[in-house]
């Protein structure tokens, strides 16, 4: 969530849409990315619901969903943490009659294999469907964590994909364990541009895995734009058909070979429009990745 940095620094608003850097990169096809364990094909940004879900604001989620699917995404990430989100999330996706457009992810809680079952059934209800599209441990701490469960999830057909999330560094040494030895679907980490320990380690281990990789807090922990509010976007911006620092931050993300897919968090639907861009035109390669961050962080 970006909401007063992004206002600040950019100066977007309800027009956005129609900005002409936006109206260009809606001409251009939204990159999809491949998850390894199907080649299903998913869209390379979709949408992270950890702050701003919730009643008091409906009328502007329903919109944002709405701008997500009619620009071509369907990832929506969620978590029964995340306050009322997965519920909000289930009425909005079930009146817009658009389940079959949405890729659902949420996660369990409880990383016992003996409560998978009920908890899965919990989300399931709250987000009004019948099989989720990808069901994650949150946040896993123990290198020997069983996915036994989700395992068992997925042979009865409650779910299409495993995965494991965490978005702490002093947790990546168990994700990666987990990843080497249980291989699963998806992994979902924090990655950023002034954030990019997991390039180390975790993300060449998802990679030699063939698990697919979301991205949770691309913006980093809620000071890259601040950061760059007096900066001018680079010239060399124009070479990766970049028109916003959300559209530069993600489109260095999603130049690295391992990430399938960026989840940035939004409330507003201008904003959801302008990160979807970045999904479209070109990405840089590893020469001009190494350009960007030096520009935003010196190093």
């Amino acid at each position: 969530m970006r909401n007063f940095s992004r206002r600040e620094s950019l100066a977007l608003g309800a027009g956005l849409a129609l900005t002409p850097g936006l109206a260009l990169a809606a001409d251009k096809p939204l990159i999809r990315r491949p998850i390894p364990h199907s080649g299903e094909m998913l869209p390379a940004v979709g949408l992270g619901t950890a702050n701003g879900f919730d009643e008091n604001a409906r009328s502007d989620l329903e919109s944002v969903i709405r701008a997500l699917l009619n620009q071509g995404g369907s990832v929506i990430d969620t978590a029964p943490s995340y306050g009322n989100a997965e519920q909000v999330i289930g009425d909005i996706v079930a009146a817009q009659n658009a389940r079959a457009k949405t890729f659902l992810a949420t996660k369990l809680e409880g990383l016992e294999v003996s409560g998978n079952a009920a908890e899965a059934q919990g989300c399931l209800s709250r987000l009004k469907t019948t099989r989720l599209d990808l069901l994650q441990l949150h946040n896993v701490r123990d290198p020997g964590q069983s996915l036994k469960g989700l395992n068992d999830l997925k042979a009865r057909g409650l779910i299409r994909y495993t995965g494991i999330t965490t978005t702490y560094e002093r947790a990546y040494g168990a994700a990666e364990a987990i990843v080497k030895r249980e291989k699963p679907d998806f992994l979902e980490v924090d990655y950023a541009i002034d954030n990019r320990m997991v390039e180390n380690r975790l993300l060449p281990a998802a990679q030699d895995a063939g698990t697919a990789v979301l991205v949770a807090l691309p913006f980093g922990r809620g000071n890259l734009f601040r950061e760059v509010q007096k900066k001018p976007l680079p010239d060399f911006a124009a070479e990766i058909d970049c028109s916003s620092w959300a559209q530069f931050f993600l489109k260095f993300i999603l130049g690295h070979p391992a990430v399938t897919a960026a989840i940035p968090g939004t409330s507003n639907p201008a904003h959801m429009i302008d990160d979807l861009a970045a999904a479209r035109g070109a990405l840089p390669d590893a020469r001009l990745r190494a350009r960007m961050a030096q520009y935003v962080t010196g190093s």
